[in-house]
Order: structure tokens, then C-alpha cells, then sequence
């Protein structure tokens, strides 16, 4: 089993930035494809960022790149998410998500990850 606890979120103007992270505990694997999802309300669940952590490749929604830095700390079992020039329809629940061994090739897709975190808010105001 493992667990998933996220931390960071909070309001900020537009342009501003804020750092996620996410700790993992509980059983270790050899490697993961951890990402980072949101939701709006109303709307659908969204691939934000994904790393698969052994090869330390890097994927990005279009709506991110340039803006959004996803990394790891493997000494402190951390995920990161660090968000520059933040906007306005970036706020929403952001959630941690983790598939063990996986490769992140269908990464995009929430069914993929096997285990979720609670989720922070973020919330940015024009």
C-alpha cells in the first residue's frame, strides 16, 4: 500500500507562484509514474505533469509547459510540482497520484494511477 499526502496549496494572485509537494510513505518500489492532477469543479479530472521516477522523464498538459516544473526528491520520498506565472484557471483541487513500476506512457489518463492523495487547493485570483 502506499500513501500519498499533498501540501502547498493556497491563494495567490494571478503571476504569482506556489510549490506542491507530495510525500510518499508506506511500501517502496523500484520506481513509479507519479503525476499531478486537477479539477475544477464542475469539470473532469486533468493530467497536470507526470515523472516517471527512475528515468526521471518529464511530461507536461500544453496548458502547463513553461509554467509548471514537476521534480522529485528521492531521498525524502518527495514529489514536487513548483507553479510559476500562475492564472486564474489554474485554481482547483490539485492531486498527487502515483502508479508503481508504470512507465507513464497513458499517463494523461486518471484510471492509470493506482493511488491518490487527499488533494490541496489552489485558488488564484486576477
Amino acid at each position: 500500500q502506499v500513501q500519498l499526502v499533498e501540501s502547498g496549496g493556497g491563494s495567490v494572485q494571478a503571476g504569482g507562484s506556489l510549490r506542491l509537494s507530495c510525500v510518499v510513505s508506506g511500501y517502496t518500489y523500484a520506481s513509479y509514474c507519479m503525476g499531478w492532477f486537477r479539477q475544477a469543479p464542475g469539470k473532469e479530472r486533468e493530467g497536470v505533469a507526470c515523472i516517471q521516477t527512475r528515468a526521471g522523464s518529464t511530461y507536461y498538459a500544453d496548458s502547463v509547459k513553461g509554467r509548471f516544473t514537476i521534480s522529485q526528491d528521492k531521498g525524502k520520498n518527495t514529489l514536487y510540482l513548483q507553479m510559476n506565472s500562475l492564472k486564474p484557471e489554474d485554481t482547483a483541487m490539485y492531486y498527487c497520484a502515483a502508479n508503481p513500476l508504470a512507465l507513464c506512457n497513458n499517463w494523461r489518463t486518471a484510471g492509470y494511477f493506482s493511488y491518490w492523495g487527499q488533494g490541496t487547493q489552489v485558488t488564484v485570483s486576477s
